[in-house]
């Protein structure tokens, strides 16, 4: 998977005082909240491509990181093989093979994402029915309404009403990813080989973890149609269960946030005000 030129200015990450890994070259540097480096670097004397993810953000969480996957045991998380909880933390795990959807589907003009959507779902399903001593989710401002000027200043007061006056007086409790969307799933050969960036996993709302899978982001061509996420939800019923009015509410809620997001994107913004027409009901 190639990945981007250096787009901003990042720690050095020659300078990361490792264990267990000698870095030999950067390869790229992925777009993400947090400086993360692909990389070529030796661990027990065998050269790897790696992943080095560096605390940038001010909630970033690596130790949670670390120790959601040492809990998971998953053969799709990445494998750990060097990190410091110091004062610069950072992890570095072995590189998975695969490709987002975003570079496999191109414009998606055939729909092709219908043979991708259902095991899509299904992987979801089956990490939401994961047992173990998780913390809580981090808390995140997309859980809760944006301030009512919000919508009043983009003429969307109807939202407002639906989030207010519909909002869930229970959340379905699991363990949730807590970002699972196509930029953190890897594919090869019509099937996900990894799942990526568990920072933000715990013990959280399963409807919400759902909704923030399927909804669209600006400039992604797929789970654009009903029956794409329909598909994904075929996936994961073949798994676990759900209640479809809470989805649909979290998936209002979210995107309130894409719709700000995206309001330089006409054809973004019109795709989502059409999506609040049909479910705001």
């Amino acid at each position: 998977m190639k990945h981007p030129d250096k787009w901003r200015d990042t720690i050095d990450p020659f300078k990361l005082p490792y264990k267990n890994f000698k870095l030999l070259e950067v390869l790229g540097y992925p777009h993400a909240g947090n400086d993360v480096f692909h990389a070529k670097g030796i661990c027990n004397k065998e050269e790897l491509e790696v992943f080095i993810k560096v605390a940038r953000q001010k909630g970033a969480d690596i130790e949670n990181e670390i120790n959601v996957i040492n809990l998971l045991n998953s053969s799709l998380a990445p494998q750990i093989i060097d990190f410091d909880l110091g004062e610069t933390p950072f992890v570095v795990t072995v590189a998975k093979r695969g490709e987002r959807l975003s570079t496999i589907l191109g414009d998606n003009k055939g729909l092709e994402s219908m043979e991708y959507l259902f095991e899509y779902g299904q992987v979801l399903a089956k990490m939401h029915s994961t047992t173990g001593e998780f913390k809580a989710v981090k808390d995140r401002r997309f859980f809760y309404v944006p301030e009512q000027n919000y919508f009043k200043e983009n003429n969307l007061q109807f939202v407002y009403k639906y989030l207010t006056e519909k909002a869930p007086l229970e959340k379905n409790y699991c363990f949730c990813h807590g970002d699972f969307h196509y930029a953190n799933v890897l594919w090869e050969d019509k099937h996900i080989s990894a799942i990526l960036d568990f920072e933000l996993a715990g013990i959280g709302n399963r409807e919400f973890d759902i909704a923030w899978a399927i909804i669209r982001r600006p400039g992604q061509p797929f789970l654009v149609k009903e029956e794409e996420v329909q598909r994904f939800l075929e996936g994961y019923l073949s798994i676990g269960n759900y209640c479809e009015e809470k989805i649909k509410y979290y998936m209002v809620l979210v995107y309130t946030y894409f719709y700000q997001i995206g309001i330089n994107n006409e054809e973004y913004t019109s795709y989502v005000l059409k999506v609040f027409q049909k479910l705001c009901k």
